[in-house]
């Protein structure tokens, strides 16, 4: 690719700024939606970009899963050349032990039925960009965007300057995305950019080195039980007060290493080098600065970021303009879901791409969009804002993270696997029942955090959370891989079977919490419970634990 050399056009369909995940994969998405389409991607860095250390972001779930490998076609290269992955996995306590066995661990013992994977971006932005090339898209790399000027009317074109190689140019476009992460041009120029009020941040850091959590225990016991894949192919979490630490293995060899904390709980300034992060790891996580430095090989990166989530008043618009992944809105990284977000959003830009370039008025639907995917957005930023100081809590986070599984797995993935994304017919007949859950969502989050500060911290050293375990779980993943291929009344009454689950299962949640905790769930239909024991395979630890609230055991309400 290093020898390319692109002729950029006067003039396109769809200009696209920004050549990383999200625009490289939206122009892939657009090119096969509508293959006679003009496409421009103008990507900053000259590919081919490094492998392990270009960007960080590794780490997909399943609506990007699904995205990546069957919207677009990539199964192979993700079988392929990138890890499968073990899932999410979580250990509460872990820098309390010098052996990994005796924390308290949450993951699926045996693979669920939807893969997932961890990306080496270098490897994967590479693939993509040739990807591209050979579609006869217009992959312009070391072209940096100096400016836009969008158009006045309907009638005229958008034109963006820029510079490549010493050399000025101009383009102009019928349509312009901006998919330029943190550095988008389109939201300083319209003054979009919005506080969301979720104050964390992050420092990472790659070697060239594995670091394998399954050598921090010779328990054979801890060692068998999960045994579909080593660990170290799940996204690892060490969880503690305010803070969780991910290590997550590439394709290329290398290891990931990031630090993701509350800003009023943990101090920016000593992190944001190599030996502030190594020190700070060698207060709270012990064993992860140990393997860090029995791993040797060489740091090929150390990057922070301040106060990394943000909002954004808007994204799309019916004057042919879109903001894309970062450029629009970030959550948080926990979780992943970075890369969903992308799947969706670009979903909603190429279909009315498509509806524009046919001819079709989209200016109403262009807000429908937005506002779909703005409550997708602040729905799911309930799982994060205000969320860190439980995460250490073994009873109260695993609770939580059984629910957020639940409600991601049941909307939000349902509807993308379903094919619904953009079909606001189908979503606004299940309006009132979305919202609702939206609501019940808020509730039962603040729950969580009254929790923790209201119950002492437990140590059920050993205990397994084992997510394969649990029968709702297992089906509600299970099930995203036939929903695609359902009618849409089929999916319309799995839909609403899952709104109601969730009214159980909150109530269910809630049973084991502190009683005195257990009010701010206002919104839940007591219609709606049933009497399937939703938390079945789940331990003692979580359910019945002893020891707490003055030594009284809790049962299930």
């Amino acid at each position: 690719m290093s020898d390319y050399n692109p002729t950029l056009p006067d003039r396109t369909d769809v200009a696209i700024l920004g050549g990383g995940l999200a625009g490289l994969t939206l122009a892939l998405q657009l090119e096969q939606a509508r293959p006679d389409t003009r496409i421009v991607v103008l990507e900053r860095n000259r590919h081919p970009v490094p492998e392990a250390a270009h960007k960080v972001g590794e780490s997909t779930v399943e609506i990007a899963a699904h995205y990546f490998g069957e919207v677009l076609g990539l199964r192979d290269h993700l079988e392929n050349e990138q890890l499968r992955k073990y899932g999410l996995r979580f250990f509460f306590r872990a820098g309390e032990n010098d052996d990994l066995a005796k924390a308290a661990e949450l993951g699926a013992a045996h693979l669920l039925e939807v893969p997932s994977y961890q990306l080496d971006r270098g490897i994967f932005e590479n693939h993509l960009g040739q990807l591209a090339r050979q579609r006869g898209i217009d992959f312009i790399d070391a072209a940096r965007v100096t400016g836009v000027d969008l158009a006045e009317d309907a009638s005229s074109a958008h034109h963006i300057r820029g510079e490549r190689d010493g050399q000025s140019f101009e383009l102009e476009a019928a349509w312009v995305v901006d998919a330029m992460s943190r550095t988008s041009l389109l939201k300083r120029r319209l003054d979009l950019a919005e506080d969301n009020g979720h104050d964390c941040s992050a420092v990472w850091f790659r070697i060239d080195r594995r670091i394998d959590v399954d050598d921090w225990s010779d328990d054979a016991t801890w060692q068998a039980r999960c045994s579909d894949l080593p660990r170290w192919l799940s996204t690892n979490h060490l969880m503690g007060p305010g803070y969780w630490v991910w290590l997550i293995r590439l394709a290329s060899g290398s290891t990931s290493v990031g630090i993701v904390f509350d800003s009023a709980l943990h101090d920016f300034d000593a992190l944001k080098s190599f030996d502030g992060s190594m020190a700070w790891l060698a207060e709270h996580q012990p064993r992860c600065h140990r393997a860090t430095l029995e791993a040797g090989g060489e740091l090929q990166d150390f990057r922070y970021l301040r106060q990394f989530s943000h909002g954004c008043r808007s994204v799309y618009s019916g004057a042919r303009w879109a903001l894309t992944g970062e450029a629009g809105v970030f959550l948080d990284p926990f979780y992943s879901p970075g890369s969903d977000f992308i799947a969706i959003s670009n979903s909603y830009v190429t279909d009315l791409i498509v509806r524009d370039l046919a001819g079709e008025s989209i200016a109403r639907r262009a807000r429908l969009y937005e506002r779909s995917y703005l409550s997708f957005y602040e729905s799911s930023l309930a799982l994060y804002r205000g969320q860190y100081p439980l995460f250490g809590h073994f009873r109260a986070m695993s609770s939580k993270t059984i629910w957020d599984y639940a409600y991601y797995w049941g909307v939000l993935a349902l509807l993308f696997f379903a094919g619904r994304t953009t079909d606001m017919a189908f979503i606004a007949k299940h309006g009132e029942a979305l919202e609702r859950l939206r609501r019940i969502n808020g509730e039962i989050q603040t729950m969580f955090r009254r929790w923790a500060e209201t119950e002492p911290g437990s140590h059920p050293g050993g205990v397994l959370v084992d997510q394969s375990a649990s029968p709702l779980l297992v089906r509600l993943n299970r099930e995203l891989t036939e929903v695609g291929a359902e009618s849409e009344a089929a999916q319309s009454r799995r839909l609403s079977a899952n709104a109601a689950m969730l009214h159980a299962l909150a109530t269910q949640l809630a049973s084991i919490a502190p009683e005195t905790v257990r009010d701010v769930l206002s919104s839940i239909d007591p219609a709606l419970l049933g009497d399937e024991d939703l938390l079945a395979g789940l331990p003692p630890a979580l359910i019945r634990p002893t020891g707490v609230e003055s030594g009284v055991e809790l049962s299930r309400a």
